[in-house]
């Protein structure tokens, strides 16, 4: 008897082992077994989640897949992955997630209401899909949601007020959808202008109410005389004290006016589009000492950068735009204002805020402490340190994400036109930020869409571009690898002093040039004093090449410069190139014995003179 009671609490015991292994596991793998149910629900024609394998313990070895040290899902980043198919109700049980990353897919179906569980989520960018139905109530409950982009879809119904409380909110994009009913105006959607909801089929905002008149207190008509005398004297006395002040006023209004002056409109300091500042005049010639020489940061095609010091002690750098301005183009400067400040990236500048009156537009960003890449590299004091190789790469990465974002993930996209060391700002880590994006456009906001206006640097200027004066995100790539020769050089694009050795002034051709005889010490930037990886420096310069060839057919994108960079497709690209070189160069060689100036202008270095990467 007592030998069958042993065996029976024995046979509890595992089972009461088992099942809590059971209960372990798939509490585990909970995270693991959501990701694995969007996975199923979803086509994946290019394999981007072949990694996400349903048996392993958790999810957190899976590609785009970010979990933090606790082995729980922070971020799922699947932006531009061309994946269809429909979201699942699972991912509400991702708790500690903060960044869902789906945009520019081709996703299809309703938002799932259980979204509304991630109370952590900080950005939810579901835009460029084909998602219907409406957008959840539930959503008001991500409490610390700052970026929401839903635009480009197929959205229907109204706008939930749920979403108003969301106090954290800093960039509202719901454009390109088909919503319905009374854009919301409380809570935190008052910071919000109608570019977040353009594109809709929305009720337009009611104009603002005159304020209601005081009442007027009665007084009692036995008084009526009395107080009609009171009152006459009350306004002889107020018109005896004016006169001066009313006097005064005509002549100053007879005065001619300073080159600065406000509107009206601009002296509430609160004025906010989203989180963008509308400041006035009077407060930025206050920080910038009244636009003082001494406070010049810098010159550029357009304009001046002056250091400017808030009054709440914060460092600004204010962008005075030089352009003549025309009547009537207020709205166009403010909507394309409003437009380059939905660009909200790591590695780009981000807009402060701006002013605007009938002869001044300037811009407002934070101060960068550490400049632009050019300063580190060309103007900098002989206490401050070159910027080291680790620091180079790094910029490299960080620039090139920078540009990605604005080509591939912006909408309408916003092409830089002006891409070089100068435009590369530095912030307190050393991080780049890139600079002077959508000015390009904001410049020609009286002009056509597509402007024949060439604005750029001599040196990072496109061919085509020059030839043709339109633009693409060809340009830029082709801008993006001369830079990248400034940052492995430290030379500039374009210098005249390299006439005197009897060099070309551009820095492309003197690369090439190098190159040609195989002088790659010489080439790299003699303040690293020898402090580099060659296979990193090859590895660059292919890049460069690349990114700088003269057909823009052939550059890539700037979403592959970020892959070779991080060590993705580089080989295969540059064997191809290579191939075609010699190809060329020997179609060339055949036809036109005699004229080396036919080829391409990168075809005159022989393929084998750069290593591949090792």
């Amino acid at each position: 008897m007592e030998r069958k009671m042993w065996a029976i609490w024995r046979f509890a015991f595992f089972r009461l082992i088992l099942l809590f292994y059971i209960v372990y596991r798939v509490s585990g793998n909970a995270e693991g077994d959501a990701l694995n149910a969007l996975k199923t629900n979803l086509a994946d024609p290019n394999n981007v989640l072949q990694s996400w394998d349903p048996t392993l313990v958790n999810p957190c070895t899976w590609f785009h897949v970010t979990c933090n040290s606790e082995n729980s899902v922070t971020r799922v980043d699947l932006g531009n992955a061309n994946l269809s198919g429909q979201l699942v109700t699972q991912l509400g049980q991702l708790s500690n997630l903060q960044y869902l990353e789906l945009y520019s897919n081709n996703i299809s179906g309703k938002i799932p209401d259980e979204l509304g569980n991630l109370t952590n989520l900080v950005s939810l960018d579901l835009y460029l899909n084909n998602l219907s139905g409406p957008i959840p109530v539930t959503l008001g409950k991500l409490q610390r949601l700052r970026f929401l982009r839903l635009n480009n879809n197929t959205l229907s119904e109204t706008i939930p007020m749920s979403l108003t409380t969301i106090g954290t909110l800093q960039v509202l994009d719901l454009s390109n959808n088909r919503l319905t009913g009374d854009i919301p105006v409380n809570g935190s959607f008052s910071l919000f202008t109608p570019i977040s909801f353009n594109n809709n089929q929305l009720n337009k905002l009611p104009a603002s109410a005159p304020p209601p008149l005081t009442p007027s207190t009665p007084t009692p008509s036995g008084n009526s005389a009395t107080g009609a005398i009171a009152g006459g004297v009350a306004a002889g006395a107020a018109l005896l004290f004016a006169a001066p002040a009313l006097a005064l006023a005509y002549w100053r209004r007879r005065k001619p006016q300073d080159h600065f002056f406000d509107v009206p409109a601009e002296e509430d300091p609160e004025v906010h589009l989203g989180q963008l500042k509308r400041f006035s005049l009077r407060e930025l010639q206050v920080a910038s000492d009244n636009f003082s020489n001494k406070q010049i940061l810098g010159r550029g095609g357009f304009g001046k950068v002056y250091k400017g010091r808030l009054a709440d002690g914060s460092l600004v750098a204010i962008k005075r735009l030089k352009e003549e301005r025309t009547q009537g183009g207020e709205l166009q400067f403010q909507t394309e204002v409003e437009m380059i400040s939905m660009a909200v990236h790591r590695n780009l500048l981000r807009l402060r805020g701006f002013c605007m009156t009938p002869t001044e537009r300037l811009l407002v960003y934070p101060f960068m402490v550490n400049g632009s890449v050019a300063s580190c590299l060309r103007e900098r004091q002989e206490s401050q340190p070159p910027l080291n190789w680790p620091i180079r790469k790094r910029i490299a990465l960080g620039a090139a994400r920078g540009l990605a974002y604005l080509h591939d993930h912006c909408d309408p996209k916003i092409i830089h036109r002006d891409v070089k060391a100068a435009n590369i700002l530095l912030d307190e880590e050393f991080e780049a930020v890139v600079g002077d994006f959508g000015l390009a456009k904001l410049m020609d906001y009286k002009d056509t869409h597509v402007t024949t206006a060439v604005r750029g640097t001599i040196g990072h200027i496109a061919p085509e571009y020059l030839s043709t004066g339109k633009s693409s995100e060809k340009t830029d790539v082709f801008g993006y690898g001369v830079m990248l020769l400034e940052l492995i050089t430290g030379q500039r694009a374009f210098d005249l002093a390299r006439l005197a050795n009897d060099d070309d002034v551009m820095l492309l051709d003197w690369v090439k040039g190098l190159l040609k005889e195989k002088k790659l010490e010489t080439l790299v930037d003699a303040d690293l004093r020898g402090n580099y990886v060659n296979d990193e420096v090859e590895q660059l310069i292919q890049v460069a090449l690349l990114c700088t060839q003269s057909s823009p057919m052939e550059r890539p994108k700037m979403s592959e410069v970020v892959r070779m960079l991080e060590g993705d497709g580089l080989a295969e690209r540059w064997e191809e190139w290579q191939k075609e070189e010699m190809f060329r160069q020997e179609f060339n060689h055949i036809h036109h014995p005699n004229t080396n100036w036919i080829v391409d202008s990168t075809s005159h270095i022989p393929p084998d003179e750069l290593s591949g990467p090792r």
